[in-house]
């Protein structure tokens, strides 16, 4: 059987190709610009070779030389890059992670973005085994301070976009659970920051718990959040690692990577 088939990725078949990634990955490890017998060192490969291969790969701009005989990544490696960065879309890298967790939760799983003040579902991995209606269809909104996706974003602000925010939509609630004074909201989101996820307590729809996590782009952005959704009675904390874990797994997809 071929590696490439047993799901272990297969070494270049053509020994330049293998070369020239060891050299690019050399290069990647340097924030500055590397000399030649530096460079062929690292790489374990005749300094030669490597100058002839750096030479072609500065042709085709994957490699630059500030001055003689010192390289660093070129300038097209970042356009290949921001191509493959367009071309992800936060819903394609969530949808797989979602369904798996809804299989093993039981429960309505939500991804949804912010919108201004609301947040926007985006996409549900749901099934009628859940045993729970679910209210808001793709496509639906809700306010920020009444959800826990929304609790995440507001978490991300500073005072005062908090407090303006507060001052714009004067903080309505939907429950009488809903947290509609801004003292009280501003402390649960300390807590949302300490804890890293966020909570609804039946804030948005009386019967309802949820509870979130951030999703986070190759910049380290909020970007999305995912939660599952539950009959109050039924929300279990042994769900959180999993709902944590599904999150990262949608980050990385996404080209996060944790400091």
């Amino acid at each position: 059987m071929r590696k490439a088939d047993s799901g272990i990725p297969a070494a270049p078949t053509v020994q330049v190709i293998e070369r020239m990634f060891t050299l690019l990955d050399v290069l990647a490890s340097r924030e500055e610009a590397i000399s030649l017998k530096e460079i062929s060192e690292k790489a374990g490969l005749h300094p030669s070779t490597t100058h002839r291969i750096l030479n072609d790969l500065t042709t085709g701009r994957f490699v630059e030389r500030p001055q003689a005989g010192s390289y660093r990544l070129g300038l097209r490696l970042l356009e290949l890059g921001n191509l493959v960065k367009n071309r992800l879309n936060v819903r394609d890298a969530a949808l797989e992670p979602m369904r798996e967790l809804h299989r093993l939760t039981q429960q309505p799983v939500n991804l949804s973005m912010r919108q201004g003040d609301e947040i926007i579902y985006v996409e549900r991995a749901y099934s009628e085994r859940s045993g729970m209606q679910v209210i808001r269809a793709i496509g639906g909104r809700a306010p920020l301070h009444l959800t826990s996706v929304g609790k995440l974003f507001l978490a991300a602000d500073d005072t005062m976009k908090i407090r303006n925010y507060a001052t714009r939509t004067g903080l309505g609630g939907h429950t009488k659970n809903s947290l509609t004074q801004l003292p009280t909201l501003e402390k649960e989101l300390a807590k949302v920051r300490r804890d890293a996820y966020a909570t609804d307590n039946e804030e948005l729809e009386l019967g309802v718990r949820c509870m979130a996590a951030g999703i986070y782009d190759d910049q380290g952005k909020l970007v999305a959040g995912l939660s599952i959704s539950a009959p109050a009675s039924r929300l279990e904390d042994a769900w959180l690692p999993k709902l944590r874990a599904t999150a990262e797994e949608i980050s990385r997809n996404l080209g996060y990577r944790p400091n």
